[in-house]
């Protein structure tokens, strides 16, 4: 199994799997906890309900822990989201516009094209605008969605690390052809890139 695309997939995945591994552990640890307490507190067996009123460490325990999980959970999956807000210095930027029903794609030097390519390695900032209703500019194996709203430019970021082509999609209902507002993210050598950039496949 290789690495994930970007270093944010692999982060989001990370928090996804913490969580659910949190949640499958409360589950199960309640769950086991509520049918072991059912037999062996049986009021048929001559149990007596216990009053665990003030009980100070129980009422300490039940309001920590959980504190702590969310806590948990919170700080990972922010973390996660400044990866995409904190864009370092000086990145490629590229300019997306949306319309109905396809992306374009500028590049600093006035090259247009209707597929996104992308050095590997390489600090990417894309300015994105739309000229009709809003999209939304969705790369699922980048685990990376933004809005792009009519009227506002939007900025979206990404380090690809891996070659190969990813799936782009509008997330975002626009209208009656938005199912076949696909494109693709090419992630190239930066050689190759450089070629592609300048006119030379």
């Amino acid at each position: 199994m290789g690495i994930a695309p970007t270093a944010h997939a692999e982060s989001v995945d990370f928090v996804m799997l913490y969580i659910v591994a949190v949640s499958v552990v409360l589950l199960l640890g309640i769950t086991a906890t509520m049918i072991y307490f059912v037999f062996k507190y049986n009021r048929k067996k001559g149990h007596q309900p216990v009053d665990i009123h003030g009980n100070t460490l129980l009422e300490v325990v039940w309001i920590v822990i959980p504190t702590l999980l969310v806590l948990s959970m919170f700080y990972f999956g922010y973390t996660s989201f400044r990866e995409l807000r904190d864009i370092p210095e000086n990145p490629f930027t590229v300019k997306v516009t949306a319309r109905m029903w396809k992306f374009d794609f500028e590049y600093p030097n006035g090259k247009k094209a209707d597929t996104l390519y992308v050095p590997i390695n390489k600090d990417i900032e894309l300015k994105m605008e739309s000229m009709d209703v809003n999209h939304a500019f969705y790369i699922p194996a980048f685990r990376i969605k933004e809005d792009i709203i009519h009227g506002k430019v939007n900025h979206l970021y990404f380090k690809p690390r891996e070659l190969g082509d990813y799936d782009v999609a509008c997330a975002e209902y626009c209208g009656l052809n938005h199912s076949a507002m696909y494109t693709k993210v090419k992630v190239l050598y930066e050689n190759d890139f450089d070629k592609w950039l300048k006119g030379r496949e």
